[in-house]
């Protein structure tokens, strides 16, 4: 092996359905300043309250999806990890996560004393945004400045676009869509509008139209989330053969008040039950992991609200796990980073 290594990160998940494993990961998660961007005093205030009652709501719904090897979401990291190995054989491969264990500062000291002198970065997230793909980069070279560790550093850019990234989700979920559906909602993470209008370097784009992210020109789309995810949708289409009427997009998991992105996945699944709709797909393409965001959210709540409004049956398509075709793509694109 050379002393090129990739460290693939991943958001995370509690140790445990435990509810004290639970708010120890929901505190973490929540008082990153790029997840909840308020001063400090007034996140710490909100995320308090979170606390109270969120725990255990959530670790219901984990313990619900929890696999006998643990967190789905960890074990699948874990799998892809492997799979990635055996296409990269320019150095090791690890793997972290955002918050919890497998910490992005173990990871780094592994592979600086296993001699490795180049890390290829790889946050697993296709499309941009400050909680997810921002954190994850400054969080590491917070720990390379700390440590003095003394390792050059590469990051793999969003790859929202890349023909790599969106031949592999094709190749995934070709054979779920061969059989007979309705529709396909390609339903994303949600985002506050506040943080796409902080993203935007025109200081313009997010106010111009609705469907402004459909014709954002390319200093825009670099760093809009809403933008990428509409890409990253219209490749898959297309790569599908999918008719305009046949698909739409969404956005899932709101949290507070403040306005999300639209259109919200749970208003769609009632919408499209009433046009008439009976077997639905749903595809979730800004997770490349299946956890409690698709297997609880999609898999189970969005199932029974789909079918209480009138659907007959919602299929949950899996993410790209550890794909052959996925973790072939990853390695290619971690080789050509920008």
């Amino acid at each position: 092996m050379t002393d090129h290594a990739l460290l693939l990160v991943n958001l995370g998940s509690p140790d445990s359905p435990e509810v004290a494993d639970v708010r120890r990961y929901l505190d973490q998660f929540l008082m990153d300043p790029y997840v909840i961007d308020l001063p400090w005093p007034l996140r710490r205030l909100l995320v308090s309250l979170i606390l109270r009652k969120r725990p255990e709501q959530s670790a219901h719904a984990y313990a619900s999806i929890w696999w006998p090897e643990g967190s789905p979401l960890i074990a699948l990291s874990r799998r892809l990890r492997e799979a990635v190995q055996a296409y990269w054989h320019e150095g090791p491969v690890e793997l972290a996560m955002r918050y919890g264990n497998l910490s992005i500062e173990a990871a780094l000291n592994r592979l600086a004393e296993k001699g490795v002198r180049r890390v290829t970065l790889a946050p697993l997230y296709p499309q941009f945004a400050d909680s997810t793909v921002t954190t994850v980069v400054e969080e590491t070279r917070r720990v390379l400045r700390a440590s003095g560790l003394t390792l050059e550093l590469r990051v793999l850019e969003p790859f929202f676009a890349r023909p790599e990234y969106l031949d592999a989700l094709a190749r995934s979920a070709e054979p779920h869509l061969q059989q007979k559906f309705d529709h396909l909602l390609l339903s994303f993470h949600g985002l506050p509008e506040r943080h796409l209008r902080k993203a935007d370097p025109s200081g313009r784009h997010c106010l111009s139209s609705v469907d402004c992210c459909r014709e954002a020109p390319a200093e825009v789309l670099a760093r809009c989330y809403r933008a990428q995810c509409l890409r990253s949708a219209e490749g898959f289409a297309r790569r599908m053969g999918l008719d305009e009427g046949r698909w739409s997009v969404s956005f899932q998991s709101r949290l507070g008040r403040a306005r999300w992105i639209l259109p919200y996945t749970e208003k769609q699944l009632d919408a499209l039950a009433a046009r008439g709709v009976k077997r639905l797909l749903v595809m979730c393409p800004a997770f490349v992991t299946d956890c409690i965001e698709t297997l609880e959210e999609i898999g189970q709540r969005g199932r029974e609200q789909f079918q209480a409004a009138g659907g007959e049956e919602l299929i949950l398509v899996p993410c790209l796990n550890d794909h052959p075709a996925w973790a072939s793509a990853l390695a290619q694109l971690c080789r050509t980073p920008g």
